[in-house]
């Protein structure tokens, strides 16, 4: 819930503007729900993605207040995130409902990103691929499998999340190598080719060392994208 739509559009201009569009990394800017429309307009042409930060699970009805997955796709929108942490922590998003949105989004032909991600107490008490492993099992038992051919699994350790801490590189590539296992145990093909982001305070400084392990396969930056600069800086070490 940041920037104006004056702040937004420059944001937006800057990073598809200096943004490579030679590489083969994806550039995707994730960006509040009312500013959709105007960083639409910019990027349509461009080699960077649209993607919305929230949808409801249902295709429509009485949900004042919300946005559907249909609304979202008229604009543009290709990507939606599911699952954040605080949508689960300050909005009541439960793994079924999350697995909802999840299913949605593929009907509708938009890949989500599931965010999935452990507290720094689970952590301590050694719960983490527990609580993992059942968040992703919660969107397979619903949608199936195979719908992760056409999704991302984003790993952003809460307690990693705006405060500045983050995983070490060994700590992220071990639940990433995990991760991958849990999958590969429902489907080798599946695991092989599906992408898993880093989400726990990625920056200009740690960018490098998290992307070259090898079960990192990008970032889900926060509080590093709301400034063009960096934000650019970790897209250039990507892909």
């Amino acid at each position: 819930m940041n920037t104006s739509r004056v702040g937004a559009i420059r944001l937006a201009s800057q990073i598809i503007a200096s943004s490579d569009a030679s590489k083969t990394a994806n550039c995707l800017v994730i960006v509040p729900s009312i500013h959709i429309a105007d960083v639409e307009g910019l990027s349509k042409h461009s080699h960077v993605i649209l993607g919305a930060q929230n949808a409801h699970w249902e295709e429509s009805g009485a949900y004042t207040g919300e946005l559907s997955i249909k609304m979202l796709k008229d604009y543009g929108v290709k990507y939606l995130l599911v699952g954040h942490s605080e949508r689960r922590e300050m909005f009541g998003d439960t793994d079924q409902n999350v697995a909802k949105k999840f299913l949605l989004a593929i009907k509708n032909d938009i890949k989500p990103i599931l965010c999935i991600g452990e507290t720094l107490e689970q952590r301590e008490n050694g719960q983490t691929l527990e609580v993992l492993f059942a968040q992703c099992k919660a969107v397979v038992e619903l949608a199936g499998i195979q719908s992760f051919a056409n999704a991302c699994v984003a790993y952003e350790p809460i307690w990693a999340i705006g405060t500045g801490k983050t995983a070490t590189p060994e700590q992220a590539q071990e639940t990433h190598k995990a991760l991958r296992n849990w999958f590969a145990e429902q489907n080798q093909d599946i695991a092989n080719n599906l992408q898993f982001l880093y989400g726990g305070s990625m920056n200009g400084t740690n960018a490098q060392e998290l992307l070259s392990q090898p079960d990192i396969d990008g970032g889900l930056i926060g509080g590093a994208s709301l400034k063009a600069e960096e934000f650019l800086k970790i897209y250039s070490l990507a892909g």
